[in-house]
């Protein structure tokens, strides 16, 4: 996949101190009573793993086909085409601040006072991004930072505030979502245990294209929408993958790693299709 002109672990760099605001404070408030949220641990390597497999359920019934790991050549495939099928989604985790040192030392710190805060175990944190196939062209969505130009170029399709909604005035404290067609995952190259292919069907690849302009844009960092964990990029991921009709469920970030605000995304999907399909 070409190499992109940006640097997104540098732009990443401010979004750091409400990410550690924000898990300070709903630390304190799952302590309070006043909000419930799931266990937050690292991932365990499993047997599956350890003999070679993916930890994951990959069976057709959970996500339609099996895990397929990163290779050199299968990285060539998804940015050429060769070799590859007409319709599929594959799911990339990328190191917090691939790229870019200061950004992942910062992730360090940043794990290493959460993970005190709730007394467990620091773990590797990462970002989801997502590369979709369909007959017409291959589109990759991603959460990311503005960087200002013309967004139509990258093919934004949402987009929201970081931090507080009054700082959304500033380019700096604003995201976007792309639905880029041809577009570019920066640090690809990095990234861990991927591409995991989630789908080879076609329907589902056009059905999780066609909602990314309606996906929620509540303030990032932030628990607006009263989950218990934060909105950030894999809060957008996980909303696309379950509101698409995938299993998410069966979809686990690297041995030893964590994806903060996975769980954000999947709490508002459900909610969205208990009120759309009432029992």
């Amino acid at each position: 996949m070409p190499v992109p002109t940006s640097n997104q672990g540098a732009e990443s760099k401010r979004w750091l101190v409400p990410l550690l605001a924000t898990n300070a404070h709903a630390v304190h408030r799952r302590r309070a009573g006043s909000i419930s949220a799931p266990g937050v641990s690292c991932r365990l390597r499993s047997r599956k793993h350890q003999s070679g497999h993916e930890g994951i359920d990959a069976s057709p019934a959970a996500i339609g086909v099996e895990h397929q790991p990163v290779t050199d050549r299968r990285l060539e495939q998804s940015s050429t085409g060769r070799g590859e099928s007409v319709a599929g989604v594959d799911l990339y985790w990328l190191p917090l601040g691939a790229g870019g040192h200061s950004v992942r030392l910062n992730g360090r710190v940043f794990e290493a006072v959460v993970s005190r805060l709730e007394h467990r175990p620091a773990c590797d944190l990462y970002h989801s991004a997502l590369e979709v196939r369909v007959p017409e062209g291959r589109f990759v969505i991603e959460q990311a930072p503005v960087p200002g130009g013309d967004g139509a170029r990258r093919g934004v399709a949402a987009g929201g505030t970081v931090g507080a909604r009054w700082a959304g005035r500033f380019r700096i404290f604003r995201y976007e979502v792309r639905r880029w067609r041809d577009g570019v995952i920066p640090d690809v190259d990095e990234a861990v245990d991927s591409p995991r292919r989630l789908t080879d069907d076609p329907d589902y690849a056009r059905r999780l294209l066609d909602l990314v302009p309606s996906l929620p844009t509540p303030v990032w960092g932030r628990d607006e929408l009263s989950t218990g964990e934060m909105w950030n990029s894999n809060s957008v991921i996980s909303w696309l993958i379950a509101s698409s009709g995938l299993n998410p469920e069966s979809i686990q970030p690297p041995d030893g790693g964590r994806a903060p605000g996975r769980n954000a995304g999947l709490v508002v999907a459900r909610r969205q299709e208990a009120q759309e399909h009432p029992a």
